[in-house]
């Protein structure tokens, strides 16, 4: 008897310790306790007080200052009455969700200014709850009750995200914007790097949450014996020039069946692949993986050998369809391309057919564009494509329209047409179509979509050679001049601001600390060698002189980079308005069961056509929707800083408030003493817009 006494004690104890390891569901639907409302990163909240008949009688709950101001594209959490979030200057802090009062904050404004964040992680075991974020390249794990760093964790509270990256990442730009997924005792981080000759590769790792010690890694370009390996040039996994295939926009996962979902970026450099022939896996691509041990179960590419940026731009949705009368599992991810691909999601096969349509190869010397592109029978684009284009679509509100029509007719525009020196319009542009704020699904197989419709003029020139050339002006050529423009003049209209009288702005040290760190989208380029940052310190100051010569050739060059594009530049009219007619921002529903879609309307109004009694035209947007039990659709995003409520049914507007400022960030919905709320940040900043340092909480009076 002892001995069955003895034994039932341990399966008792098994069974608690593996509950207490698995089970991290961290309370009841009044919660919104991780990224985009859930592991399956649906956007849904079942909470059901606030409803079509009653949205209407919404007000200002309450407001959380933060101490600085700019860009918050945070999806905050919530658990049992406490917010989780992050201000525009990376500090971590923590509120009642009632009243918005501060409860802790944690972070370095000034050491960590430049970056931007999409927000936090949470995880608990018992009494051991923490939050994780990351600042610079550190992912921290803070105690969720003081905010104080968990010094049992990686280095006194932190690991370096370099950790177990291959020797030629090291001192290479790495950040994570995007929070990590979380399952069971494993944390796997998102990244950002580079987009240049000079990026880190993207290795999806899983650390631990208690230690922080690396726990598995999956190489995204291949090593030798690995599948994969033959679609890259030999040994590019550990070649200079050939980098990224990260996911920087997050996972999703699948707890009941332990399967990790990881949307791929594009290899670096971004725009010219001859010294990466091949398809290029797993580039671009979903990958599902053992989530306890990396190992791949099935893979899709949505580009082959991408030059057009077409990174994976969202986490995908797991979801439950209706197919010839039986429930299937499936995962389904959006695109910039705007299209929507839908997989069962245990085996990879597609629900819906996909086709190999072929595509124009490059004229550019040394590039070898992959003769086809995946393209899907259903759903049909959620947005317009450039090859659909014609003289009508540019827009009559241009007033130099017919500038713009001559114009149009130089642009190469045909399905995955090759980037060109004559120019190519990518449309959807860089930006997407769908962007990073995600869809929202809701049970029924509904997914709902805010995406965007500007185009983009990508140009190409040969790489120049700067033998001879001052180091400072060649380190700007090379790392500044595609967003920067070489006259230093910017492009504001597009997004990029002038560096003309930067050095009258900030001191040298400001200066370096945004060399290192980045500011805001801008990589840090921490890895350059200390004398070229003070030359180009010097350069951006006009003090460099003509006789300092740089020694090194040109990473590019060295790379077999060939072309490198001009810029970043939107096809604008003289106004800063998209020269393509509107809509430039849509919303769209569409029913995953059958593939139809279900509605599509303008997103938001442009301010500056407003003035003029025009409305209707859309905007570009950032950020996501979530969607209610009660059949409601909220979302802010657009730039005329207004948040939406929408009949999900129909698409009909049925409720909008003004906000302090533009909030490109998602919602998050949760419960607290009874009563239902709805919370966004407003930071403003981009797109042009008034800077904002606002958390505003919406709930009935």
């Amino acid at each position: 008897m002892k001995k069955i006494a003895v034994l039932l004690v341990i399966i008792i104890c098994f069974g608690f310790i593996k509950f207490q390891i698995i089970d991290h569901s961290f309370g009841s639907d009044e919660n919104w306790s991780e990224y985009l409302g859930g592991a399956d990163r649906n956007h849904y909240s079942k909470l059901d007080q606030i409803n079509l008949q009653n949205v209407k009688n919404l007000k200002v709950a309450w407001e959380y200052a933060t101490p600085d101001s700019g860009q918050m594209q945070v999806n905050p959490l919530i658990v049992d009455g406490v917010l989780f979030g992050v201000t525009s200057s990376v500090q971590a802090f923590a509120l009642d969700a009632t009243t918005g009062k501060e409860i802790w904050r944690f972070g370095d404004p000034l050491k960590n200014w430049a970056s931007t964040s999409r927000g936090v992680s949470y995880w608990q075991n018992g009494n051991d709850k923490r939050i994780l974020y990351t600042a610079g390249p550190n992912l921290w794990a803070l105690d969720a009750n003081t905010g104080k760093p968990i010094e049992s964790f990686g280095n006194k509270g932190k690991v370096d995200l370099h950790t177990g990256l291959p020797e030629i990442a090291k001192d290479k730009f790495i950040i994570s914007n995007t929070p990590g997924t979380i399952f069971e005792n494993l944390i796997y981080m998102p990244l950002r790097l580079s987009e240049d000759a000079d990026a880190a590769p993207g290795d999806i790792r899983a650390f631990d949450v208690v230690s922080g010690k690396l726990v598995w890694t999956f190489h995204t370009i291949p090593y030798p014996g690995e599948k994969g390996y033959e679609t890259f040039p030999k040994d590019a996994y550990k070649n200079d020039g050939i980098g990224a295939v990260n996911n920087w926009s997050g996972m999703a996962v699948d707890k009941a069946r332990g399967i990790l979902y990881v949307p791929t970026g594009s290899a670096a450099y971004d725009f010219y692949g001859g010294n990466r022939p091949g398809k290029n896996l797993f580039s671009n691509c979903l990958l599902a993986l053992d989530a306890r041990t990396g190992k791949l179960k099935w893979h899709y590419q949505f580009v082959h050998h991408d030059i057009w940026d077409r990174d994976l731009p969202a986490p995908p949705n797991l979801i439950t369809l209706n197919k010839n009368g039986k429930a299937v599992d499936a995962v389904a991810q959006v695109t910039k391309q705007g299209y929507v691909f839908v997989f069962d999601r245990v085996t990879g096969k597609s629900l819906f057919p996909i086709n190999e349509v072929p595509v124009p190869k490059s004229k550019l010397k040394g590039e070898i564009t992959w003769p086809t592109q995946p393209v899907p029978s259903l759903p049909k684009p959620y947005a317009r494509e450039s090859f659909k284009l014609t003289e009508k679509d540019i827009s009559p509100y241009a007033q130099n329209r017919e500038e713009l029509i001559k114009a149009f007719r130089t642009y190469k525009k045909g399905l995955f047409d090759p980037p060109s020196e004559q120019g190519t319009i990518i449309f959807p542009g860089y930006d997407g179509g769908a962007e990073w704020g995600g869809s929202a699904v809701d049970p029924n197989g509904v997914i709902y979509i805010n995406a965007n419709e500007m185009a983009w003029i990508q140009t190409m020139k040969p790489t120049q050679n700067m033998s001879g050339v001052p180091m400072g002006e060649k380190t700007y050529v090379n790392y500044c001049q595609s967003c920067h423009q070489p006259d230093r003049e910017g492009n504001v209209k597009s997004g990029y601001p002038s560096l003309i009288e930067i050095g009258k702005k900030h001191d040298n040290a400001a200066l370096l600390n945004l060399i290192n760190g980045g500011k805001g989208m801008m990589p840090g380029f921490g890895f350059i060698k200390p004398e070229e940052k003070q030359a180009l310190i010097a350069f951006l100051k006009n003090e460099e002189k003509k006789e300092v010569q740089s020694k090194d050739s040109q990473l590019s060059q060295k790379a077999g980079i060939a072309y490198k594009m001009t810029g970043y530049n939107k096809f604008l009219d003289n106004r800063g308005l998209p020269a393509i007619a509107p809509p430039w921002g849509t919303l769209n529903a569409i029913d995953l069961n059958s593939g139809k879609q279900l509605w599509r309307i303008p997103f938001g109004n442009e301010p500056l056509l407003m003035k003029e009694g025009i409305t209707g035209t859309g905007t570009e947007n950032y950020g996501g929707p979530v969607i209610t039990k009660t059949g409601l659709l909220f979302i802010a995003a657009t730039k005329d800083a207004t948040l939406r409520a929408f009949e999900a049914k129909t698409g009909r507007l049925v409720w909008e408030h003004p906000l302090p400022a533009a909030a490109f960030a998602t919602p998050s919905i949760y419960s607290k003493n009874g009563k239902q709320y709805i919370v966004l940040a407003c930071g403003g900043t981009k797109l042009g817009t008034p800077k904002g340092n606002k958390y505003v909480a919406f709930a009935l009076e």
